[in-house]
Parts: structure tokens; sequence; C-alpha cells
């Protein structure tokens, strides 16, 4: 009886995706006005999302994360909500197990190298000649971002770098996972009752609002590795981890870089040497075998 009140999937989606878009208006009202009383810099803040400046780095990663927590959290969960008629707990169905920590820790940095020759290749992908414009503007679009990201990312103190780490890996990993794989990737699954077309279709969706081609790819992939994290495990709290563990590595590496404590460059586009991404295939392939094979013995 409980399914035959359910609302239909796409008016909960069409709920979510309003919600969506009320919490980036909001955010993005609340992000402006936060991040310009935090500018201490010379000029007018609201012309500086472009182009920071030393002194816009916390305020502007401030706005992001408002940004991210009302657009990508609190709205379309809201929405989901009363659509629903469903708690927090709903995406918690299973228990997170201690191991999960490792498990997926080691997961997300061996894929990290095997993804490494995906986002070469999709760096460097070409259009039909028909196409030629709309490469031109992905390409300057997305060399724009990539400065913006670069000079965001210049962190002049310890505390800016952990404002950095905090927006970028830990509101993110939360924020999205609970939208793309919790909300998105449960309606598509509910409404299909495929998982495999649940999981790739919220990773498609996860990778295109990042509005990057040149690295579509890569994050779809990386999409659909959280959505199968969340299905076997069968708590949320796994992709979120994933997450935080993917973008923080990086904020991490990119700090230490900065500081001359290790001379890796995340932000190369170059990938890793051929020998290393068959290896880190094997050991990526077993430890996700091995903990789904774990994961099923503790759920069973």
């Amino acid at each position: 009886m409980e399914e035959l009140n359910e609302r239909p999937v796409w008016y909960t989606l069409l709920m979510v995706t309003l919600g969506g878009m009320v919490g980036l208006i909001v955010g993005s009202a609340v992000g402006m006005l936060v991040g310009a009383a935090l500018y201490q810099g010379n000029g007018d803040f609201f012309h500086l999302v472009e182009n920071p400046d030393e002194h816009s780095i916390i305020p502007l990663m401030t706005m992001q994360g408002i940004v991210s927590i009302l657009s990508f959290f609190v709205f379309p969960f809201l929405s989901w909500r009363l659509a629903r008629r469903k708690s927090f707990s709903y995406f918690t169905n299973q228990k997170f197990y201690t191991q999960s920590v490792f498990f997926v820790g080691a997961i997300v940095l061996s894929f990290m190298v095997v993804d490494s020759v995906i986002i070469e290749w999709n760096q460097h992908i070409h259009f039909p000649a028909f196409l030629k414009s709309f490469e031109e503007w992905a390409r300057a679009s997305e060399d724009r971002l990539t400065e913006v990201t670069k000079a965001l990312t210049q962190f002049h103190s310890f505390g800016e770098f952990l404002v950095g780490f905090l927006v970028i890996a830990v509101v993110a990993g939360f924020c999205e996972e609970l939208l793309f794989r919790g909300i998105i990737q449960n309606e598509f699954y509910r409404g299909t009752k495929n998982i495999h077309l649940a999981v790739w279709v919220s990773a498609v969706l996860f990778s295109a609002i990042h509005m990057q081609f040149f690295g579509f790819v890569p994050r779809m992939l990386l999409g659909a590795l959280f959505g199968y994290l969340y299905f076997w495990s069968g708590n949320i709290f796994v992709p979120m981890l994933a997450h935080v563990v993917n973008n923080g590595f990086s904020v991490i590496l990119i700090y230490l870089n900065q500081l001359g404590v290790v001379e890796v460059n995340i932000e190369s586009e170059e990938a890793a040497p051929w020998y290393a991404v068959g290896v880190f295939f094997f050991i990526t392939t077993g430890l996700i075998y091995s903990y789904k094979k774990f994961l099923d013995q503790k759920i069973s």
C-alpha cells in the first residue's frame, strides 16, 4: 500500500530540480553578501569572481561553500522530503563499517592513477570540423574556469588551505553525493529497477553539472564508482567519504607542492606511466572485488 501512495519519480525529480534552482538563486545571493562582508582587499568584490586576488580566496571559497550547501543539499533535500515524506535515514539503510575507511581510501587513491589516462585523453580530444565553433567555445570556457580554480587554490596561509579543504573536499563531497547518489540515483533506480542505468545516468548528470567537457569522461567514471560504492554499501556516507578523499587528496597535494614538500603536480594533464596504470588497474579491481565481497558478507 505504501508504494501505491508514493509520488511518481518524474514528480520527485521535478521538485528536486526546482529546489536546486531556488537554492542556487538564494545561495548565490547569500554567498555574495557574506563574501563581500569578508573581503578585505581593494576594489569591488563582485568583480573578483572571475579575477580573484590574494585577498579574495577565503571570501570566494566561503561564497562557493554557501552556494553548494543550499543548491546541492538543503533545498534539494527539503524538496525531496516534501515529495517523498521520508527522512535522511532513507539514505543510510545499512551500517557504516569502519573497514570502509581503508577500502574506500585505497580504492579512490588507486583509481586516481588509472583515471589519469582518461584525463589526459579527454583533455586533448578534438571535435569534427563542423563542431569547431563549439570546441573553441568549450575550450575557452574551460580554460577560464581552470585559471579561476588555480587562483583560488594558491594558498597563502594554512588558514586558507583549511577553508579550501573544507569547501572543495568536505562540503562538495557531502552535498553533491546526497543529491546525485542519494536522491537522483535512488529515484532512477526506483523508476527503472535497473541499478546500472541509475548509476550511469546519475554519473552523467554529475559530470555535466560541472560544465567541464574536457574533463567530462573521467568525472563521469568517478561518479559511476561512487554510485556503485553507494549501491553495494547501502550507506550514503560511503560515497561521501570517497568524494572527500578524492577532492581532499588533490587539495593536500596542491598545498604541499606550493610549500615545496612534494614535487608531484596534481594539476598536470600528463598521465601516469603505462606500467603504473596497468599495475594500479589490477590493484583497483582487486580492492573493489574485496570490498564488495566484504560488504556482501556483512549485509547478508
